[in-house]
Formats: C-alpha cells, structure tokens, sequence
C-alpha cells in the first residue's frame, strides 16, 4: 500500500513538473509579440534581427524530436512544449519575412531552408542509423547542445548590465519565467532520470538565479527597473 502511494505521488511530481515547465515555457513562447506587433504596424523589421528566431527553431525541433515517443517513450510534455514552440518561431518568422526587405527576405528563407534540411538529416539518420536506447543518446547530446546554447545567449545581456549598471535591458518577467522553466524542466528531469533534461535545464537555472540576484541589486542601486521587455536587445 505504501509503495503505491510512493509511486503516485511520484507521478503526481513529474506530471505537475511537466505540466509547468510549459506554462513557463509559453510565456517565453508570446513574449516576442510586442515585437512583431511594432514589425506589423510598422511594415518593417527595422533593426530587428530574425537569427533568433531561426535558431530558436532548430532548438524546437531538434528538443521536440528527442520527446518523440519514438525516440525517447514516457517524455510527452518535452515533445508537446516544442511543439508549441516551433509553430511560434516559425509564425514568427513568417511574419519577419514579409515585411523584411529583399536582400533580407531572402536571407532569412535560405536559412529557413537551412533549418528545415539540418532537421530532416538528424531525424533521418538517428531513425536509420540507430536503434533504441542509442538513438535517444544521438538525439539527446544534439539536444543538449542547442539547450546549453540557448541558456547561454542571456550571458550577452548580463553582461550589459553590469557594463552599465542598469536593468533596463533585462526584463524582470522574462529573467523569472526563464528561470521557473528552467526549474520545473530540471526538477522533471531528475524525476524522470534523464540527465538529457536536467544538465542543461540545470544550467538554465543557475543563470536564472544569476540574472534575477543582478537584476534585484542593480535596480535597488540605480533606483529604476525594466518595465516591458525590450526584445530587440534579445534580437
């Protein structure tokens, strides 16, 4: 009776882990809209730059691939968040290539092809190149690699804040939605025992807690605070 118990309460975690690392995640996944409402309005991307949308892609595609069942059974909520995620980046994207300028245009459709092909040769090789369970090794270094680097991108607006001492480029509800993902995805892939999960997300949360432990001194030293998100500098 206890052991079951035991094991409900533990699926109750995982599933409750699972469950918010997306509700975090889709946070992450609207807060470009302000962006692309100006890029509407304006009918141009300006300054805007699309690459992180295209990476940003190819690190949901690649993640989602590795949640596949088919790939790595018994890990839905990291296929369904990808999912999300990359019809975001790719609406997204749409939208930049619109309304961007020509020479722009159609460097941004070249790297989409780029995305879409790079995808395709992982998907095809790991289903034909490996069995399980080293299928779900291939797929998850690969996943791992485009996570570590995604967390890691924020270490340029860190950086920024303290060259001027000011916040004003790091938004506090983005730092702390980052940082909450980041959190229920570790805590998902301890429960779950995969370390394709909880290394990076593990590292994702380390440089949450370091990006709100700046944001809260420089905006008590300097007396002001971000108060929307200023997504070009992400951009």
């Amino acid at each position: 009776m206890t052991q079951t118990v035991l094991l409900s309460t533990y699926s109750d975690l995982t599933d409750a882990a699972g469950i918010a690392g997306n509700l975090f995640a889709i946070v992450l996944f609207v807060s470009p809209i302000p962006t692309f409402r100006r890029i509407i309005r304006n009918k141009s991307t300006e300054q805007f730059s699309g690459l992180p949308y295209i990476y940003g892609l190819l690190n949901c595609l690649i993640c989602l691939w590795y949640g596949m069942p088919i790939v790595s059974p018994g890990i839905l909520p990291v296929a369904t968040v990808n999912s999300i995620g990359a019809v975001f980046q790719l609406m997204y994207l749409t939208i930049f290539i619109i309304h961007a300028e020509n020479a722009k245009k159609l460097k941004m459709l070249g790297l989409l092809l780029v995305v879409v092909a790079a995808f395709g040769i992982i998907a095809f090789m790991s289903l034909t190149l490996f069995e399980p369970p080293n299928r779900q090794i291939f797929v998850g270094y690969l996943s791992v690699i485009s996570l570590i680097s995604m967390f890691a991108s924020p270490l340029v607006v860190v950086n920024l804040v303290i060259k001027t001492k000011s916040v004003e480029f790091m938004p506090f509800y983005l730092s702390l939605a980052t940082f909450l993902m980041s959190l229920s995805f570790f805590a998902y892939g301890m429960l779950k025992c995969d370390p394709f999960i909880y290394v990076p997300n593990g590292i994702g949360t380390v440089l949450g807690i370091v990006q709100l432990v700046l944001y809260y001194y420089y905006s008590n030293a300097c007396g002001k605070a971000s108060t929307e998100p200023l997504l070009e500098s992400y951009a």
